[in-house]
């Protein structure tokens, strides 16, 4: 996996560390990622701290390891996965300085004509 990600977010960091003690191997690139999610077809509101790209998908922001491996598993027809935002509690923001805080969120499998479902709900 490659993850574009800003050079000094510290969520980001976590979330790859997170990612590679679930088995994924990932190749970091420093980057304000500046056209990076327009290229990949990640629509603004999907938006989210850092970018990735696995295979022929997209994941954006703060995805669980196992949606990505539901979704390397299921081979949909889509772009990716997403959770908008940096909801407190998913991976990477679930640091103790929250207090165990956890945010209720939605990870979306990002559709190619722009739109998108529900794919998990924590």
């Amino acid at each position: 996996m490659t993850v574009w990600k800003d050079p000094y977010c510290g969520c980001c960091v976590e979330w790859v560390e997170y990612l590679q003690a679930n088995g994924f191997e990932i190749e970091v690139i420093e980057s304000l990622r500046i056209g990076v999610r327009e290229k990949l077809g990640i629509e603004m509101q999907y938006s989210s701290c850092h970018t990735a790209q696995i295979g022929d998908y997209v994941i954006e922001g703060h995805v669980p390891a196992e949606d990505i491996k539901r979704l390397l598993a299921e081979k949909p027809d889509a772009v990716g996965l997403a959770v908008p935002g940096m909801p407190i509690g998913s991976p990477g923001m679930d640091n103790p300085l929250y207090g165990g805080q956890k945010d209720r969120y939605h990870v979306l499998l990002l559709l190619k004509d722009g739109s998108s479902v529900i794919y998990n709900s924590y």
